[in-house]
């Protein structure tokens, strides 16, 4: 199934041939403090943390990193809905840097949703896993403890993260952990690896000139992706988005 999202003209020229699968992207679990945001019709904040490839590196301009391409693909959809989203991503960090200034940089926006994106430098710098394992856990001990709702965003694949023999690995741990934790997990690998590998993209299409980190078009495509998995999710017919909330409060 696939869903096309309105873009403005900037964002339509870096997007285009941007097709994204819902089946690719689908949330495991409905977004419980969002669809409860929406049904109570209260503005909804967002925060974005993670490193480089949140704050923007590989992007022409701020406006081109994937926490400013998902506001504009949330308005969307959701046109008469008030959501910030806030990019709290610092270049060069791993989950443990993340985690020390959570309670600063994430919480005290009192977010209603917080996308995680984490793994990448531990990878390129050939970390252990099970410092990850821990510090990933504590963090979203942290996220539900104000009751936002949290997705976890893996690494991208890029001919430099792809070289690295732990990438496999981490992709692993983070979904695992995701899984055992009950939170969401936007598939990044496997949505560029389709890229590269079912649609014959070159990697130049949406990798920046480093190698590494993603370029405008990647970011936007990507935004795209996030933007159809988090309207699907928080609009879940599962159960009343009341009830939900009161299931995870």
């Amino acid at each position: 199934m696939l869903l096309g999202v309105m873009l403005p003209a900037r964002a339509q020229a870096v997007a285009s041939g941007c097709n994204i699968s819902l089946d690719q992207v689908r949330f495991a679990n409905p977004l419980a403090r969002f669809a409860h945001k929406l049904a109570s019709e209260e503005p909804i904040t967002i925060v974005a943390v993670g490193s480089s490839s949140t704050a923007g590196a590989g992007a022409s301009s701020a406006a081109a990193s994937y926490p400013n391409q998902l506001a504009v693909e949330l308005k969307q959809h959701f046109p008469n809905h008030s959501i910030t989203v806030i990019n709290r991503g610092v270049g060069g960090e791993e989950v443990g840097d993340m985690l020390r200034r959570f309670d600063t940089s994430v919480l005290t926006e009192r977010p209603d949703l917080v996308l995680w994106q984490l793994g990448t430098n531990s990878v390129i710098r050939d970390d252990k896993l099970s410092v990850q394992d821990t510090s990933i856990r504590d963090g979203l001990k942290k996220i539900r403890a104000i009751g936002a709702d949290a997705v976890l965003i893996d690494p991208q694949f890029a001919p430099k993260v792809i070289a690295k023999a732990g990438v496999a690995s981490m992709v692993e741990l983070i979904a695992t952990t995701a899984k055992r934790e009950g939170v969401d997990l936007f598939p990044r690998f496997n949505v560029m690896k389709h890229w590269s590998e079912a649609d014959h993209m070159a990697f130049e299409r949406f990798v920046s000139p480093d190698g590494l980190h993603m370029n405008d078009w990647g970011y936007a495509c990507m935004a795209k992706g996030l933007g159809v998995a988090i309207a699907e999710a928080a609009q879940r017919p599962v159960v009343s988005a009341k009830a939900m909330w009161q299931l995870v409060r």
